[in-house]
């Protein structure tokens, strides 16, 4: 079984004796906020080494020394229900969990960003998987909450340290907003914050909301990507496998999905063979060619089932572990173009 489907099974795919949060979210201490002016508080920064910096073949190059642009990267969820993970937030002191993230997220997901820009990733007392599944909508926003809370603070700090206004210019790095699953649910808000109709949309070269459904006019300024170079726009899709759908959906809705192979938001399905690279083995050995292909349908991503070795054990519907990975290379390329036409336009 291939090493990302194995981790991120471990994330969807709960053990018997997993642990979960049993108590209200107000009845216990939540871990101390980080401090963002500590390095250890960051998965990922353009001036240290990290998982972010890697990419899975000599011909994909690291260009973070001298990209123009930034990347504001949000991880998803790794704190799962696994044995002792049973409080509603995580603390971003966790060794043990840091690296599941570091050797998940960062390297497989942050990572396809490195040729577009600086890769900022900062560590946040993340929400509980439960968080999304729990009755108990109240206590799982409040976890939520708090997480935003860190991914708010770290932002600023990011603006205030690591990309403040030039005073030559007066203007500011372009920004990528990029995130994935539960990294996706602060990413909606913090554009919301920060972006949506506010002078920092300037600086939007283009956020990458994946892994959850976003409303095509969840924004009052900020629309859906239509073209593959066009900026100030955000891309978004959830992929799940030929035929089907989330047990929740319903027909005809309005979520914007963007087709990770074309770039548009057309129903033409995408061929396979424009699928620029998969990654799903061994990181550092390879990417594969015309794995799987994509098509819009009905508020979802559609990609047929891919071949490869192992794959005929993978039996589940939704692609969620592999929203990124199945177009690694397509979105990398992506974000480098929307990245050199924002800063031809710009000046």
């Amino acid at each position: 079984m291939q090493k990302l489907v194995l981790y991120f099974s471990l994330i969807l795919f709960f053990a018997s004796c997993a642990s979960k949060p049993k108590n209200a979210f107000d009845t216990y201490t939540p871990p101390p906020a980080p401090d963002y002016s500590k390095t250890s508080n960051w998965a990922a920064l353009p001036n240290q080494i990290d998982e972010a910096d890697r990419t899975p073949h000599p011909d994909l190059k690291d260009q973070q020394v001298s990209a123009e642009a930034d990347v504001f990267w949000l991880h998803p969820t790794t704190y799962t229900k696994k044995r002792g993970n049973n409080q509603w937030n995580a603390p971003t002191s966790d060794a043990k969990l840091n690296e599941i993230t570091d050797k998940g997220s960062i390297l497989n997901q942050a990572s396809i960003f490195n040729g577009a820009g600086k890769v900022y990733a900062p560590r946040y007392r993340q929400a509980h998987i439960q968080a999304y599944y729990t009755k108990d909508k109240v206590q799982g926003k409040k976890a939520l909450d708090l997480a935003y809370q860190d991914v708010k603070a770290a932002f600023e700090y990011y603006l205030q340290q690591y990309n403040p206004v030039n005073s030559s210019t007066g203007k500011r790095r372009p920004i990528i907003i990029a995130g994935h699953s539960q990294g996706t649910t602060h990413a909606v808000q913090l554009l919301l914050d920060f972006f949506d109709g506010k002078n920092l949309q300037n600086d939007l070269v283009a956020a990458y909301l994946v892994g959850m459904p976003v409303p095509k006019d969840y924004f009052k300024n900020i629309k859906v990507c239509e073209t593959p170079s066009e900026t100030n726009c955000f891309c978004s899709w959830r992929t799940w496998n030929h035929g089907h759908f989330p047990k929740d959906h319903q027909p005809n809705n309005n979520m914007a999905v963007t087709n990770p192979l074309t770039w548009t938001t057309t129903t033409t399905p995408a061929d396979k063979s424009l699928n620029k690279g998969s990654v799903l083995r061994k990181f550092e050995k390879s990417f594969k060619l015309n794995l799987v292909d994509a098509e819009v349908h009905d508020g979802v991503l559609w990609a047929h089932k891919p071949k490869f070795r192992g794959s005929f054990f993978i039996t589940f519907k939704n692609y969620h572990i592999a929203d990124l990975n199945f177009y690694y290379v397509n979105v990398r390329e992506n974000a480098i173009l929307r990245a050199k036409t924002f800063l031809e336009t710009r000046y």
